[in-house]
């Protein structure tokens, strides 16, 4: 190794130190960023390039130090495990939200729950009983069956409501699904080119890890990466990216609740599909659009309140009405339903059929126009294990049960998902002790080569300046 080689060494370990120094100087600038994955710069000694011979005169020490490479220092199962937590408290997140806002919408206890309009409506024929013969008992009593009509039928236009604004969200995030996907294939493209031609992609890598973790929880998606650098996104198997190419997927389906949405088996249910093949269907088995398809789908959360709904008007009418057409009205004449029903669902069909307060049967067959036992019987209906007040004691409870089941379990996934989130950014995030201290260590490097360098010019100078007198 001649004397100016050493100059060559002491170069490479300037150059290499101050690549160091830069990626620590990057870390540092990135501290809050979020997403942003620490980086370290990979050192490797450079070997001699002379190869033992029988002319071979010296050792060689080798020829400095270089940086291979810049190193993302991020963990792929660290990066899985969050993935997959986020798909998980994504799903139960929404039926957690979904059943709350049902269970809102029942306003139970309430003065203006069905429950206080139930006991109203009973109380009323109560009084028809004790006074068969007030008008105006019979009135009020008209006036609470109406507006216990008016409250079924707007308990089930609210999960109507519901259902209508769930579909439109879902509309909504499959259109961030897909924008978020192109996306994804995009970075897979520049970051491919990027390690083709020898460069480093790890900031774009920390944004498509963002992405990708915003697709797992939007519809369960997972991770694998590729030689190539590229990563394919995957959804219950199926490839949404693959390298640089992304999928769309869309919502088929009815964009409004009918007894087709809510009564399986239909074609017309909501499900998820691939747009350029919508005959394939896209079972999602994780995240928010899962969740809401599961809602909206025929069986489901929303679907099974609306089948409640009508069964508890149902049981309003068929109860009632088997008393009150064995009785009679002040007229005598007996026969009359006193619920009617019409065309669609039995919630929002359900009215009242007696319109004349004097249709009102209130005396059992043979008792005289001014007996009321009947009308008593009815009042006596409240308690019926198989009545109205009882199916809708068990819609609440089950309501409720469902409601904290489901906030435990969200609960409990998004404690997951945060412990796992923290062991990831453990791993992945900057700590400024730590860069403090590699900064002090390729600093004092760094300033050791160019120690070594201004040795070696001391060195250069002497020889050739002060040693020997030439040309004299």
């Amino acid at each position: 190794m001649s004397s100016f080689s050493g100059l060559s060494v002491a170069l490479s370990s300037l150059i290499a130190q101050r690549q160091a120094l830069d990626v620590a100087g990057q870390n540092i600038a990135n501290a809050n960023t979020v997403g942003y994955t620490r980086q370290r710069a990979d050192m490797q000694a450079v070997e001699a390039l002379s190869a033992p011979t029988m002319y071979s005169s010296s050792l060689v020490a080798g020829h400095g130090v270089k940086v291979t490479s810049i190193e993302r220092l991020g963990d792929i199962f660290l990066d899985a495990r969050l993935r997959s937590e986020t798909s998980g408290a994504a799903f139960h997140r929404g039926q957690a939200a979904a059943l709350s806002r049902l269970e809102s919408s029942m306003t139970e206890p309430a003065n203006t729950g069905v429950a206080a309009q139930l006991a109203q409506f009973w109380a009323g024929w109560q009084d028809v009983g004790n006074s068969p013969d007030d008008l105006a008992a019979r009135n009020v009593l008209l006036g609470d069956a109406a507006a216990l009509v008016s409250r079924i039928s707007g308990g089930y236009r609210d999960v109507e409501t519901q259902w209508s604004q769930l579909r439109t969200e879902t509309a909504t995030l499959v259109t961030e699904v897909n924008t978020t996907a192109s996306a994804v294939a995009h970075l897979n493209e520049q970051i491919r080119s990027i390690l083709v031609s020898g460069g480093s992609a790890n900031e774009l890598m920390d944004q498509r890890s963002l992405l990708v973790t915003k697709l797992s929880g939007l519809v369960g998606a997972e991770g694998r990466e590729r030689e190539d650098g590229t990563l394919d996104v995957m959804v219950a198997g199926n490839a949404l990216v693959r390298g640089v190419d992304a999928k769309q997927i869309a919502v088929a389906g009815s964009q409004v609740m009918t007894e087709a949405t809510v009564l399986p088996p239909t074609d017309d249910r909501v499900r998820l599909v691939w747009a350029a093949n919508p005959d394939v269907p896209l079972a999602a088995e994780g995240g928010t659009l899962a969740s809401h398809v599961a809602s909206l789908a025929p069986g489901g959360l929303l679907a099974s309140a609306a089948t409640r709904w009508n069964s508890l008007a149902e049981t309003l009418r068929t109860t009632v009405n088997g008393a009150h057409t064995a009785a009679l009205g002040l007229d005598g004449v007996g026969g009359r339903e006193f619920f009617g029903t019409g065309p669609g669902p039995a919630a929002t069909a359900l009215r009242v059929a007696i319109t004349d307060p004097t249709h009102v049967a209130a005396a059992t067959a043979g008792a005289g126009a001014l007996d009321g036992t009947a009308a008593d019987g009815i009042a006596q209906l409240a308690g019926s294990p198989t009545g109205p007040d009882a199916a809708w004691r068990a819609f609440v409870v089950d309501v409720g049960v469902q409601t904290r089941a489901a906030t435990q379990r969200a609960t409990v996934t998004e404690k997951a998902r945060s412990t796992a989130e923290n062991l990831q950014l453990s791993a992945s995030s900057v700590d400024l002790d730590e860069e403090t201290v590699t900064l002090l260590a390729y600093q004092r490097a760094y300033e050791g080569a160019a120690r070594v360098m201004t040795a070696i010019d001391e060195m250069l100078d002497v020889l050739i300046n002060r040693t020997g007198v030439v040309g004299r």
